[in-house]
């Protein structure tokens, strides 16, 4: 079973549908969260997710949006989830509400979580063991977490912590969409990085009231 990955899509609609067009045949998708927040697409990345039926867990901006639950965001990410806010429609918000904080897929083989396994706020770097004991493992054999936009595998004897990268916002240094598709049978994961149209979101960033940084940055992948 070949499972594709994605994570913090940030309401980078352009970005995602170069990734899922991109991606190789597999028998699922999951998203381990940040639907929304700072791109102007929050809507229609929602949609594209419910249309697809994509098993998603809860991001910490997509709680400040649906949930307003507190983080301490920067003035970026702040008008992200405001600008989210007047753009989602109460169904749209409901959905976001509605996601969990974690998720058992693939028949319990693949655990889904945003941050930290204990924290979902909480940002973790998978390549320093002593963040993964095998009591965050757990029973399952992979581990799918995001948050960071920081792209990563790294094996354990109990199993293997993906880092998918971000979809819509990048933070390791390279500009394009991150995303991982991992062989359940094989337990081998490919990472993947994928060129979209960064100057069409940067316009469509520059068209709005968002803070024209959020589009800026984009070209740097920080």
């Amino acid at each position: 079973m070949k499972v594709g990955l994605i994570s913090d899509v940030h309401g980078n609609r352009v970005a995602l549908e170069t990734v899922l067009s991109a991606m190789p045949p597999v028998d699922e998708v999951l998203c381990a969260g940040d639907v929304v927040g700072y791109n102007p697409w929050p809507a229609e990345c929602v949609d594209e997710l419910r249309e697809r039926d994509v098993p998603t867990v809860m991001g910490n901006h997509d709680a400040a949006v649906a949930a307003e639950t507190p983080f301490r965001f920067n003035g970026m990410a702040r008008a992200g989830v405001e600008y989210a806010k007047r753009h989602l429609s109460e169904d749209h918000l409901e959905w976001l509400a509605d996601r969990p904080a974690e998720r058992l897929e693939c028949d319990g083989r693949v655990k889904l979580v945003h941050g930290h396994p204990d924290d979902p706020d909480r940002y973790s770097r998978y390549t320093y063991p002593q963040e993964f004991s095998p009591r965050l493992l757990g029973e399952e054999d992979v581990l799918v977490l995001g948050h960071t936009h920081v792209q990563g595998v790294e094996r354990y004897a109990e199993g293997i912590v993906i880092n998918p990268g971000s979809v819509g916002q990048p933070r390791d240094g390279d500009p394009r969409a991150g995303y991982a598709v991992v062989d359940l049978e094989a337990m081998t994961v490919e990472s993947h990085r994928v060129e979209y149209d960064v100057e069409a979101v940067q316009e469509a960033v520059a068209a709005t009231d968002l803070p024209e940084r959020i589009g800026t940055r984009l070209t740097r992948g920080k």
